[in-house]
């Protein structure tokens, strides 16, 4: 698990290895990522928009840009939290994703809330 805070935003990920709808002789390896976001502030925020970076064991790298998470553009009010689960592929067992979501507050201000790089692994392949 990964957090990492922005004045009022804190952000807590949990990844999951998908064995089976990976196919490591193809060199597909499919990961699930929950991520929970905390406003901790004492006014509501927005998600208008993501960016990640996703790097495998091989150095290649792949940026996604897009506006909200899972379809959605979620305001989350004070000292409450939002959840969503999506995911990923890459070609290696072991990677790194990070990035950060564009927010705004309640009066109409945007800031950014950074999420740490996580790791995206098979199981047991670190010990």
């Amino acid at each position: 698990m990964t957090t990492n805070a922005t004045p009022t935003i804190k952000c807590r990920v949990i990844t999951h290895y998908l064995d089976d709808q990976s196919e490591p002789d193809q060199q597909r390896y499919v990961f699930s990522y929950t991520i929970t976001i905390a406003n901790l502030g004492n006014g509501s925020a927005q998600l208008i928009s993501r960016r990640w970076l996703i790097t495998d064991a091989n150095g290649k790298k792949l940026v996604i840009e897009g506006e909200g998470v899972v379809g959605e553009q979620p305001v989350i009010a004070a000292h409450d939290e939002y959840t969503y689960t999506s995911g990923t592929v890459i070609e290696t067992p072991l990677g790194v994703m990070q990035g950060h979501y564009v927010m705004t507050n309640e009066q109409g201000d945007e800031f950014i809330a950074e999420v740490s790089p996580f790791r995206l692994s098979i199981p047991n392949i670190l010990h």
